[in-house]
């Protein structure tokens, strides 16, 4: 393992970050906290609680959520598209150096940025919302699961894509919505049970719900199954990972 080649990687890109701050960092914290001003402050104040939880607190997991997987996959996708649309990915196809370990310096990387920002969100929430955290060692292990998972998946992303467009496609096309329909804002035992239904085959269901009950103690949906999902969609991204590499692809673009 070329511990020198894995660091090397990871500093670039964590310089890159703070290069970059305010689009990197005070950006996406900026724009969650207008949502808790909105939904928190003002709308939270006059509605009821969920679940005996008052709805400001209530959402800050969901709101959490939806940075991390956001800026999880942008920051892998854009950090490995980069090089290839530059031309300097030749500077690192020619270094002894093997695809595991620019995996774990571009993945390690994305989701280290992504932590960050999710704590930062947690402590600016707090200047919102009263909260408390009922499970903190699980919580952590959801937000580190959640940014290694889909920092991958951005990273496969970035593999895939050739143009600056198809990196936005899924993050806002596929990610968002999921996200916003999977809880992030609503417990889906408020919906229909037809729609309660329908919502189950949603996957970002799983991560909030997991997530928001390292917070409060409540859930929608069972926290071991809520685990197995996280684990069992981290699995299937190292698997695709190692595909793309068995089977030929280049980090070339």
């Amino acid at each position: 393992m070329n511990v020198h080649a894995i660091r090397a990687i990871y500093r670039f890109e964590m310089a890159r970050t703070f290069r970059t701050i305010t689009q990197s960092i005070a950006s996406p914290v900026l724009s969650t906290s207008l949502y808790f001003v909105v939904f928190g402050a003002a709308i939270g104040s006059r509605m009821g609680d969920i679940d005996g939880v008052s709805y400001g607190a209530f959402i800050i997991p969901g709101l959490i959520m939806l940075s991390l997987l956001n800026e999880s996959i942008s920051n892998a996708s854009f950090g490995i598209y980069m090089p290839k649309w530059a031309g300097t990915i030749y500077e690192l196809l020619s270094a002894p150096v093997s695809y595991l370990e620019v995996i774990i310096g571009y993945v390690g990387a994305a989701a280290t940025k992504s932590l960050i920002l999710g704590l930062l969100i947690l402590v600016t929430a707090r200047v919102f919302v009263p909260y408390e955290i009922a499970h903190p060692v699980w919580m952590l292990c959801f937000l580190v699961l959640t940014a290694v998972t889909f920092s991958l998946f951005g990273f496969i992303i970035g593999l895939w894509a050739d143009d600056f467009q198809k990196l936005q496609v899924i993050p806002l096309m596929i990610v968002t919505p999921l996200t916003f329909l999977g809880g992030a804002f609503y417990s889906i035992n408020m919906l229909p049970p037809v729609w309660q239904k329908i919502t189950l085959f949603n996957p970002v269901v799983y991560l909030i719900s997991g997530f928001r009950w390292s917070f409060y103690g409540v859930s929608d949906v069972n926290v071991g199954i809520s685990l197995a999902a996280i684990i069992g969609f981290l699995l299937a991204c190292v698997a695709a990972v190692w595909w793309i590499f068995r089977t030929g692809w280049k980090l070339k673009s």
